[in-house]
């Protein structure tokens, strides 16, 4: 497997994005990688409404017809098999790495997206490696003294309205051809 520390040139640092702007962000990277095949890494677990956003994602594009997915609400990719199911993505894909995170009350609902590698965990304090070509981390809650607990208490509607918002934004940039050719998903 290709080494998913390894980054194209990619040209932009993080952006701080609404719903709304996401398809420009996929449109950008569908251009840019037009002749390669992409992975959606989905990060996450179903058993913790805040950090159950990357599945959903996940089930969500398979729904839309993807097939390189990594991370569902079926098959989760956690902490517990993190490294696992990376190593399940086929050598030369680009990875787009989708994952919840906190930050500042003003954040809430917007997305930190960028041509830099995701750290899945960061803000919960965790040490896992970090992965992806690209990364779009959702602000599913505030940042507090208590990451875990609030991950728990993160409204289910937020967060499904944005696995909703990204999906959907992933499908308008990436569609046409591609979905039909078997080059994304």
């Amino acid at each position: 497997m290709e080494d998913i520390n390894t980054l194209p040139v990619s040209g932009f640092d993080r952006k701080k994005m609404t719903g709304c702007e996401l398809a420009d962000f996929f449109r950008e990277v569908h251009g840019r990688h037009r002749e390669e095949r992409v992975t959606f890494l989905c990060i996450g677990t179903d058993r913790s409404t805040g950090d159950a956003l990357g599945p959903l994602v996940g089930s969500r594009l398979v729904e839309y017809g993807l097939t390189n997915v990594v991370g569902t609400l079926q098959y989760p990719c956690d902490a517990d098999n993190f490294e696992a199911r990376t190593s399940e993505i086929p050598h030369g894909h680009i990875i787009i790495a989708i994952d919840a995170c906190l930050g500042s009350p003003g954040s809430v609902g917007l997305y930190l997206v960028s041509g830099q590698p995701l750290v899945p965990a960061q803000s919960v304090g965790g040490s896992l490696p970090a992965v992806g070509h690209y990364s779009v981390a959702a602000v599913v809650n505030v940042n507090g003294p208590k990451p875990y607990w609030t991950l728990q208490m993160t409204s289910l509607y937020q967060v499904m309205k944005m696995a909703d918002e990204i999906a959907g934004s992933i499908s308008d940039g990436f569609k046409n051809e591609e979905l039909e050719e078997g080059m994304v998903g």
